[in-house]
C-alpha cells in the first residue's frame, strides 16, 4: 500500500490493486499541495473520495474533483453525504459510525472522531453536517490502516484497536483544532498498537510550502494556521525513544509504500 501526502490532512491511500483513495480533498488554499497533484489529469485517476467532516479545509476541494471526474465515488457520514447530493454530486455513498463499506481491494469503517462538522462556513452561515468521523481501511492481503480524521484524544481509540488491529495510523496531531503532539503521543502508547504513525493536519513552513503565495493568502485569511506549523516534529520527538512505533513525518508530496 502507498500513502501520499498532499497537505494537510488530504492523502492519497493507493492499494497493492491500485485502487487510490482521496482523503479530505482542499486544493486551493492548501499551501502545501504541489501543482502537480491539482491536474485534471491526476484527479481523474482517484477512484474514491472519503470525507471525514465538513469544514472547508476537508471539503473545498470536492468541485474541482468532480469537474475533473464527474462520477468519482463520495463516502461521506450521513448528514454530510445528504448536503452534497441536494448540491448536485452523482455518487455519494453514506455511511454511518460501524458502517462498512466494501470499494474495490478495501473495506472501509467508518468509526467516531471527536470535533466539530459543519460544511460552507467559509462562504455564509454554516450548516450542520453531522458529526465528524475517522475510518479504518482494511485492504485486501494488505495492512490495515485507521486515519483518526480530526479528532481529540478519546477512549474510544483503545476500541478501534481492538476491534479492527490497525498495523499503522494516520493521526491528527496539530494541536488548536485536534489532538496535539502531547495527546497524540499518548494515543500511541497507550491505546493503539500499531508499527507506524504519520503525524496528520498541521501545516508546512512558509520555506516549505509548495506555494509561497498561497501560504501568505492562508495566514491573512486565518491567522490561526500559525500555531500548525510544523507541529509533525513535535510527535517525533516525543516518541523517539518508543521501541514500538515509528513516526514518519512525510513531507508535502511525498509517497512512501508501506508493506506487512
Amino acid at each position: 500500500m502507498k500513502v501520499l501526502r498532499l497537505g494537510h490532512a488530504m492523502y492519497v491511500l493507493t492499494s497493492n490493486g491500485g485502487s487510490k483513495f482521496l482523503i479530505d480533498p482542499f486544493f486551493e488554499m492548501n499551501p502545501g499541495c504541489p501543482e502537480d497533484y491539482q491536474t485534471d489529469e491526476f484527479l481523474a485517476t482517484i477512484d474514491t473520495v472519503v470525507l471525514t467532516h465538513g469544514h472547508f479545509d476537508h471539503t473545498s476541494g470536492l468541485e474541482r474533483l468532480t469537474q475533473a471526474k464527474p462520477d468519482v465515488l463520495i463516502v461521506a457520514q450521513y448528514e454530510l453525504a445528504m448536503i452534497l447530493i441536494q448540491k448536485g454530486c452523482q455518487n455519494v455513498m453514506p455511511l454511518n459510525f460501524g458502517g462498512q463499506f466494501q470499494v474495490a481491494d478495501a473495506e472501509l469503517t467508518m468509526v467516531a472522531a471527536r470535533h466539530t462538522s459543519s460544511y460552507g462556513e467559509t462562504e455564509g452561515t454554516p450548516i450542520y453536517a453531522g458529526d465528524p468521523c475517522g475510518y479504518i481501511f482494511d485492504f485486501e492481503d494488505d495492512l490495515t490502516l485507521y486515519h483518526s480524521g480530526d479528532t481529540a484524544m478519546m477512549a474510544d481509540m483503545k476500541l478501534i484497536q481492538d476491534v479492527y488491529q490497525p498495523d499503522m495510523a494516520i493521526l491528527s496531531a496539530s494541536g488548536h483544532f485536534t489532538m496535539n503532539p502531547k495527546e497524540a503521543a499518548y494515543v500511541v502508547e497507550h491505546l493503539l498498537n500499531v508499527k507506524t504513525v504519520i503525524p496528520s493536519h498541521t501545516f508546512p513552513s512558509k520555506e516549505k510550502a509548495a506555494s509561497k503565495e498561497t501560504f501568505d493568502g492562508l495566514v491573512a485569511a486565518f491567522p490561526v494556521i500559525s500555531y500548525m506549523v510544523d507541529r509533525d516534529k513535535e510527535l517525533e520527538a516525543l516518541l523517539k525513544d518508543y521501541p514500538d512505533t515509528t513516526v514518519d513525518v512525510l513531507g508535502y508530496g511525498e509517497e512512501k509504500t508501506y508493506r506487512l
